[in-house]
């Protein structure tokens, strides 16, 4: 036997068609979110503004974005810094690395001791003694830059490549004051400070750190970049310079490699970094710099 569908819509005469009664419509109900009078201003940020309330309370949607946003964060900390294979892409491009340890034996460690993820392990020391005794370094490095996990190894695995690529296409145009490099340094459980160590056991001019930031609730896959000139143990965050959320939805790696390609001719030309060193690309892109500058070094990275 078919069943038949109902007809619920209402008539004049306060009965259906077939002559049933009929089904009241529902009355009208109030929006269950209140919008926000400035919603128009998200388009403007990332922030979470304007999310409206349902009652007194957060929207759900609104709550289960919130909720998804700090898991994503909590495992952008907790992610396995994939050194070997970010080691393994840049040796394909031709750059020579070398893998180190902070102090710091495991995650839970460098969490908890901020200062032992600032220094090298013993080993890791050692390994870089052992570097500069085969290499025979008769030239200081100009540069070397440093990959660190710190507290989002999903931020270098997605950046630190694509920057470094963009960086080293500057440098080599640098051919009046080449660039000397050491080998890409790649610091699992590491600070930002480790870099000056490992600049100081490579006897580099200058160092840049590529780390994970800290994630924010919308930014789990930010990277920071840290320069110092004449790096050693000891050095204060006033004494680096910082260029802060390197990411797709962020500062783009094309316009973070011009700003850090600024610094470091600038910091070469002045033989500092940190609050001395200002970045007035805006006003000195135009005219050029260093252009009688002594040159420091030999041949870039081969590939």
């Amino acid at each position: 036997m078919s069943t038949q569908p109902v007809d619920i819509t209402s008539t004049p005469g306060g009965s259906a068609p077939d002559g049933s009664a009929h089904v009241a419509s529902a009355p009208h109900l109030p929006a269950l979110v209140t919008p926000a009078p400035w919603s128009t201003l998200k388009r403007f940020t990332d922030a979470r503004i304007a999310l409206g309330r349902a009652g007194h309370s957060l929207p759900t949607a609104a709550h289960l974005d919130f909720q998804l946003a700090h898991a994503q964060a909590r495992d952008a900390v907790h992610l396995p810094f994939d050194a070997a294979g970010l080691a393994a892409e840049l040796e394909r491009a031709g750059l020579p690395t070398l893998r180190l340890y902070s102090a710091a034996t495991d995650r839970n460690t460098y969490l908890q001791r901020p200062d032992l993820g600032r220094r090298l392990s013993a080993p890791s020391l050692q390994a870089l003694a052992h570097h500069i005794a085969q290499a025979r370094v008769a030239v200081p490095y100009d540069l070397a830059v440093v990959l660190a996990d710190g507290l989002s190894a999903l931020a270098v695995h997605q950046n630190a490549v694509p920057l470094i690529a963009a960086l080293r296409e500057r440098l080599e145009s640098d051919t009046q004051a080449p660039w000397r490099l050491a080998p890409v340094a790649l610091v699992e459980q590491g600070r930002v400070a480790v870099g000056d160590e490992v600049g100081q056991a490579l006897g580099a001019r200058a160092v840049v750190v590529l780390i994970g930031e800290r994630p924010g609730l919308s930014s789990p896959d930010s990277m920071g970049i840290y320069l110092s000139w004449s790096p050693q143990v000891g050095l204060s965050d006033a004494q680096r310079n910082c260029i802060s959320n390197v990411r797709p939805a962020g500062l783009s790696v094309e316009a973070a490699a011009d700003k850090l390609h600024y610094l470091l001719r600038r910091a070469r030309a002045l033989g500092l970094s940190g609050v001395a060193l200002k970045d007035e690309s805006a006003i000195d892109g135009a005219r050029g710099l260093e252009g009688s500058a002594p040159q420091l070094g030999g041949n870039i990275w081969k590939g």
